[in-house]
């Protein structure tokens, strides 16, 4: 089972919510599926929530600790794997998939013994098909692009880009009807969007190049791929990401 934590932000049931995953997982989630059948969650009252419900620095430390026991427990039983979290409403929910139960409560003494002034709960349930893990944690088309947008600003910012400096910053976006090209780019271009060039995809799909200017800082870019995302789905096409120049202030 492969480690590849991702995390990013959403909201659940109307309140803002930070999920932190191990993508890794779905590379082998049939087998997954077949080892470990069953979720368990630890689910922890915060103590000092900030005013959005999710972790305040303060307590980070002390979570971060208890995570670390959680998932060392979780090796030392050998009962199953720790897939992710979730942060909302004043809570965090530690999720596990177990191949048996036995141990569960030795597990839960082990892990925490140390943390006996938070308010704790505790479950599993049967979940063959890894429904938690595919439609709580894992993240839609559009989280997974935001992932990606955010990977991109951190790296341009590890270089000395402020982010606020706008430049061109350019948008691949592939059809499985070609004809639907002509319609889209008439379309973005009423948003200020540029025809660049022509382009194909390793499977054969053809595609276009388009350009604009714009701030590459997390929420403008975020805006400005999220609209691309839409108007391609209407034109039967897929966005491929973006790239562009450093700029250091």
């Amino acid at each position: 089972m492969q480690e590849y934590w991702e995390i990013y932000m959403k909201h659940l049931e109307g309140h803002p919510a930070t999920i932190q995953f191990n993508a890794g997982i779905s590379m082998d989630i049939e087998e997954n599926q077949t080892i470990f059948p069953i979720v368990g969650f630890v689910k922890v009252a915060l103590q000092e929530p900030n005013e959005k419900g999710l972790l305040h620095p303060s307590e980070e430390p002390e979570i971060l600790y208890m995570e670390d026991k959680l998932e060392a427990a979780m090796l030392k039983f050998r009962i199953g794997k720790y897939v992710g979290k979730v942060i909302t409403q004043g809570t965090v929910t530690f999720l596990f998939y177990l191949q048996f139960t036995y141990n569960w409560q030795d597990f839960l003494a082990f892990a925490l013994d140390e943390f006996e002034g938070y308010a704790i709960t505790n479950g599993f349930q049967d979940d063959p098909q890894w429904n938690y893990y595919k439609n709580l944690l894992y993240p839609s088309a559009v989280e997974w692009q935001i992932i990606q947008n955010h990977k991109v600003c951190n790296a341009l910012k590890e270089q000395g880009d402020s982010l606020q400096q706008a430049r061109a910053i350019e948008h691949k976006i592939f059809f499985t009807d070609s004809e639907q090209k002509s319609p889209f780019l008439e379309t973005v271009a009423k948003e200020g969007f540029k025809y660049m060039e022509d382009v194909v995809h390793e499977e054969g799909f053809e595609g276009l190049k388009i350009y604009r200017i714009d701030k590459p800082f997390y929420y403008d870019i975020d805006e400005v791929t999220l609209y691309l995302i839409k108007t391609a789905e209407a034109f039967e096409g897929q966005y491929d990401g973006w790239e562009t120049s450093l700029v250091k202030a």
